[in-house]
């Protein structure tokens, strides 16, 4: 897991972006590791719904991260994440995944 803030910006400024209507992720590959981190700004609403959203976020990585490349995630939430339904969500999930193509089987 991504905690501190010097590991949030090497992603954000060596790694590659994709962005959908609910989420963005900023990718950076590395052998042997996978670490995740999630954000939400003040944007996306008051604490209870930043929460929220980055636990919809942290379930859909967990579901789907032994199919996923090595390296450091950051999925950062935009509004969409806690307005739109779960599916949704998901879909949009799965977008940015093959937009930046580090998934390991084409399912």
């Amino acid at each position: 897991m991504l905690k501190q803030n010097s590991e949030f910006q090497q992603v954000y400024r060596r790694g590659k972006s994709a962005h959908s209507t609910s989420l963005t992720l900023f990718y950076l590959p590395v052998l042997g590791e996978k670490k995740v981190g999630y954000t939400a700004s003040k944007k996306v609403g008051n604490a209870v719904i930043r929460n929220r959203s980055k636990r919809r976020l942290r379930a859909l990585f967990t579901e789907l991260k032994n199919g996923l490349d090595d390296g450091l995630y950051v999925f950062v939430a935009k509004k969409g994440v806690y307005e739109n339904s779960f599916e949704s969500v998901k879909r949009d999930f799965n977008y940015v995944l093959k937009r930046m193509g580090i998934t390991k089987s084409s399912d």
